[in-house]
C-alpha cells in the first residue's frame, strides 16, 4: 500500500463511527433514532411507532411483524452522514421478549448509547444490556429522554445508575427543570444555555442559545427561581465532582450524560456532536492470533448477523460483516476458517432498514451486507490471506422451550429446512436429545416472542403452517464436562442432557429447585449461562 492509499485508509477510518442505542422497551429508542437520521439528512420526517393507525412506522422497522405490533424485533443497519462523520447505526430490538439479537449487535459496535427515561430511571431490559455493554468493555454514553415530561431529578438519576449499573456519570450539560417548566438545558464545556421554546415532533426543534453570562437575556425567559436551582445544581457539581476522564470513559468506568427530549427533537444535535468528538473510532478486535488492528492493511471482519428474506420478491440472505480492518471491495477473496475454504465476496452493500445501495469501496468500522447463499454462520471470521478467527458470539441461556408441530407431513422437509436456516440467523436456538427420544428438535428462545416471529416466518417465508407445543424447562445450562460425568448426572438427577446447533452439550432443568439440587449435588460439573467456552468461535465471557 502506498503512502498517499495509507493516509486515504488511516483518515477513513478516523471518520467512522460504530454504535448501538441500548434502552428498556418505551424509553424513547426508536424515537432517537429516527431524530439521528433527521439530524443525518437520512430522512426528511421522522415517523413514529405509535402511529399505527396513520400506517406510520419507525423507519428501522422493515418486518411485516414489527408494523403490525409497533415495536422492533430485529437489528436494522442504517448508515447516514454528519459533517465529516460516517455514522454506523445498528438499531436493536428494545423488547423485553426479544432480547438475543441485541446481544449479537453489540458485538459489532464500538460504542453505546444507554437510553433511559427521565421518569421511570433504571430499568430491567437496560439492565442487562449494561451489561453485556459492560462486558465487552464498549465505552456507554447515557441520555436522560423525556425531559418535556415531568422526571426525576438530575441528581437522584445519577445516584441510581451508579447504585443499580455500577458507573459513575459526568453530566455534559444540565436541564434547568422538567414537564411543564422545562425550560431547557445548561451546555457545561460551553458555558451556554440552550432555551427550550416548543414541541415540534416532525422537524428540529431549534433552540435559542444564550451564553451564560447574558444573565439579563436568561431572566427574560427563565423565572428566577429556576434558574437559581439549576445554578446551585452546577456549583455542587463542581465543587464534589471529579472532572471527566476520557481515559475512564474509554476503559467504561465512566459514562458522559446527557438530558434531552427526542420526541420534541430538543438537545439532539447537542449530543450527536459531542457524541462524534467523544466516541472511539473503530477498535481493535481480538483473534486466537492476537490483536487485530483497523489499520492494518490485509482486509479481515467478522459477521454477527444472517437475515433471510429482507426482499420477499427475491427470497434473498443476507450476512451482516463488520469490518475490522483493511478495505473491502468487490471481488475480494478471503478465507473463512470455519469452512476451510477461500470464497470471493461480491459487492459490499450498505443499508438503511430494507433498503440498500451497492458500495465502490468499505473501511474498517463499517457494517455492510454480503449475499450468503447458504453457507455462513454468526460468528464466522473472514479474513484475507489467512486463518485468524474473531473471538466469537456466543448464544445465552435461554428460557422458554418448545417443539413445533405441523398438520402436513408433506411439509415437514420444509420446516426442517426453514428450522435450519432460522436458527442459522439466530432467530431460535436449536438443542437435539442427546437420547434422541423426542424426533422433533427441541426449539429454545431467550424470549417468548421469538416463537412468534418464528412462527411468523414459517407461514410467510416457508409457506409451513404449525403450532407450538411448550416444553416443561426452565433453564439451559452449558457444559464442558465429560462424557462420563454427564451420563452419571443424567442416571442421578431430574435432568436432560441435549446438544446446541454446534455440538456443545448442555443440560435443561425443569424448575429452580432441579437445577439447585444439580450444582449442591454435582459441584465439580461447571454449568455455564451462554456457550462461549465450548468451542474456539466462541469469546470469553464469564459463566
Amino acid at each position: 500500500m502506498s503512502n498517499n492509499n495509507k493516509n486515504i485508509h488511516s483518515s477513513q477510518i478516523q471518520r467512522r463511527r460504530t454504535f448501538a442505542i441500548i434502552s428498556h422497551p418505551d424509553a424513547g429508542k426508536t424515537t432517537l433514532t429516527e431524530k439521528l437520521l433527521l439530524l443525518g439528512g437520512a430522512i426528511r420526517m421522522a415517523g413514529s411507532v405509535k402511529a399505527k393507525k396513520s400506517k406510520k412506522f419507525a423507519t428501522s422497522d422493515w418486518m411485516e411483524l414489527e408494523k403490525q405490533r409497533g415495536i422492533s424485533v430485529s437489528t436494522s443497519v442504517m448508515n447516514f452522514e454528519y459533517k465529516d462523520y460516517v455514522c454506523n447505526l445498528l438499531d436493536t430490538p428494545g423488547h423485553q421478549d426479544f432480547s438475543e439479537d441485541t446481544y449479537r449487535t453489540l458485538a459489532a459496535a464500538d460504542a453505546a448509547i444507554m437510553l433511559i427515561d427521565g421518569a421511570k430511571g433504571v430499568e430491567p431490559q437496560t439492565i442487562k444490556l449494561f451489561e453485556v455493554c459492560k462486558l465487552r468493555g464498549i465505552p456507554i454514553f447515557t441520555f436522560i429522554n423525556k425531559l418535556d415530561r415531568e422526571c426525576q431529578s438530575p441528581f437522584e438519576l445519577m445516584d441510581e445508575i451508579e447504585r443499580v449499573l455500577g458507573i459513575p456519570t459526568y453530566p455534559m450539560n444540565w436541564p434547568v427543570s422538567s414537564g411543564e417548566r422545562f425550560k431547557g438545558i445548561i451546555d457545561r464545556e460551553e458555558k451556554k444555555f440552550h432555551h427550550f421554546e416548543g414541541r415540534n415532533t416532525t422537524t428540529e426543534t431549534i433552540a435559542k442559545v444564550i451564553s451564560l453570562s447574558q444573565q439579563e437575556e436568561i431572566d427574560k425567559i427563565v423565572p428566577s427561581s429556576l434558574w437559581q436551582e439549576a445554578m446551585d445544581d452546577l456549583d455542587m457539581l463542581e465543587t464534589a465532582g471529579d472532572p471527566f476522564s476520557m481515559e475512564k470513559f474509554l476503559k467504561g468506568e465512566i459514562s458522559p450524560m446527557f438530558f434531552g427530549a427526542a420526541m420534541t427533537n430538543f438537545g439532539i444535535r447537542l449530543f450527536l456532536e459531542k457524541f462524534l468528538h467523544l466516541a472511539p473510532s473503530p477498535s481493535p478486535k481480538q483473534s486466537n492470533h492476537g490483536t487485530v488492528d483497523p489499520q492494518e492493511s490485509f482486509f479481515s471482519g467478522f459477521i454477527f448477523k444472517i437475515q433471510a428474506n429482507m426482499d420477499p420478491k427475491h427470497r434473498d440472505r443476507i450476512a451482516f460483516l463488520r469490518i475490522v480492518s483493511g478495505v473491502y471491495e468487490a471481488g475480494l477473496n478471503v478465507n473463512v476458517a470455519r469452512l476451510k475454504r477461500e470464497i470471493r465476496l461480491t459487492t459490499p452493500q450498505q443499508f438503511f432498514a430494507q433498503d440498500r445501495t451497492s458500495l465502490d469501496k468499505a473501511y474498517a468500522g463499517d457494517v455492510v451486507g454480503i449475499y450468503d447463499p447458504g453457507i455462513f454462520s454468526i460468528g464466522d471470521s473472514l479474513v484475507e490471506n489467512g486463518q485468524l478467527e474473531f473471538e466469537g458470539i456466543p448464544s445465552f441461556a435461554p428460557e422458554f422451550f418448545a417443539i413445533v408441530k405441523t398438520n402436513s407431513a408433506l411439509k415437514r422437509k420444509q420446516l426442517m429446512k426453514g428450522l435450519e436456516q432460522l436458527c442459522q440467523e439466530g432467530t431460535i436456538q436449536m438443542f437435539i436429545d442427546d437420547l434422541r427420544v423426542a424426533s422433533d428438535p427441541i426449539l429454545a428462545a431467550v424470549g417468548n416472542l421469538q416463537f412468534d416471529v418464528l412462527l411468523f416466518r414459517l407461514k410467510n417465508e416457508y409457506n409451513v403452517d404449525c403450532s407450538l407445543e411448550s416444553l416443561p424447562f426452565k433453564h439451559a445450562r452449558w457444559t464442558n464436562a465429560t462424557n462420563e460425568e454427564i451420563e452419571e448426572a443424567r442416571l442421578k438427577a431430574d435432568v436432560t442432557v441435549a446438544k446446541d446447533h454446534f455440538d456443545c452439550p448442555l443440560f435443561l432443568f425443569k424448575n429452580d429447585f432441579s437445577l439447585s439440587y444439580f450444582q449442591e449435588n454435582f459441584p465439580k460439573i461447571a454449568l455455564h449461562t451462554n456457550n462461549a467456552k465450548l468451542h474456539k468461535n466462541m469469546m470469553s465471557l464469564p459463566s
